[in-house]
């Protein structure tokens, strides 16, 4: 049997948003996961450790302008992937840095196949249009295809937290978020049973109730993780990630 991997980031999402996450809630083994003490509880330091399985002080990814990273010493797990001769995917919406040559980008370096739907800043609805037609593309991708490690990126929550807190708008993003992971998981599903697919769905950091992060506050460092088809040991932190999808995908 191969092995296949995908992670879903859903950018922002507090954990005890997730009640009404039914999709993220299926895989079976959902788990709060800290945020490293020595990590600042920002999106390019959060998903730099979950990209790379290293602590901040490694990467070297401090804010959310990645100049100045040592993601080339410490590599990401698609290009660990796209190295080692598998099939790959990167669909991000909204954010650069992941993707592209923008702001000390991109942490995800080297892959197959990269698809980029850019957000307007101004306009919180655009990021919700790029989670759809990311997701929508991804699933495509995914069930045509079947790269053997993908990463799929929603950022639309995290930017409904920042415009307005953790308000009734910022729930229904997670709802739609996971309404996406869904698609997602149905495609995964509809590969055949001899692929033996894990799938990763994790965020970053949560929000305070007003809206915003990067503080040390209980509902900003509480993360999760949710697992399906991973053997070996429970997600305890961010940094267990890029382990568990290497060892899935049958690089470790």
């Amino acid at each position: 049997m191969t092995g296949h991997v995908l992670v879903v980031g859903v950018d922002g999402t507090r954990y005890d948003a997730l009640g009404a996450a039914a999709a993220v809630r299926s895989l079976g083994v959902l788990t709060a996961v800290m945020i490293d003490e020595g990590t600042h509880s920002w999106s390019g330091p959060c998903w730099a450790t979950i990209a790379t399985g290293v602590p901040m002080a490694l990467h070297n990814v401090v804010a959310n302008d990645l100049t100045g990273h040592r993601l080339a010493e410490y590599p990401d797990f698609l290009t660990v992937a796209t190295r080692g001769g598998l099939s790959t995917l990167l669909a991000v919406s909204g954010w650069p840095p992941l993707a592209l040559a923008e702001h000390g980008g991109p942490l995800f370096a080297e892959v197959t196949r990269r698809e980029f739907v850019r957000a307007d800043d101004s306009d919180i609805s655009s990021w919700d249009a790029a989670d759809e037609a990311i997701t929508a593309l991804a699933c495509a991708v995914i069930a045509a295809d079947g790269p053997r490690v993908s990463f799929v990126y929603l950022g639309a929550v995290d930017i409904y937290g920042h415009v307005g807190g953790v308000d009734a708008a910022y729930h229904a993003a997670v709802r739609a978020a996971d309404e996406r992971v869904g698609r997602l998981v149905a495609a995964v599903r509809s590969r055949p049973a001899a692929e033996a697919w894990t799938i990763v769905v994790v965020t970053d950091h949560g929000h305070v109730d007003g809206g915003g992060h990067g503080g040390r506050e209980p509902e900003v460092l509480t993360a999760w993780a949710a697992v399906d088809g991973a053997a070996g040991k429970p997600v305890t932190s961010q940094r267990d990630i890029a382990p568990l999808v290497l060892a899935a995908a049958g690089l470790r």
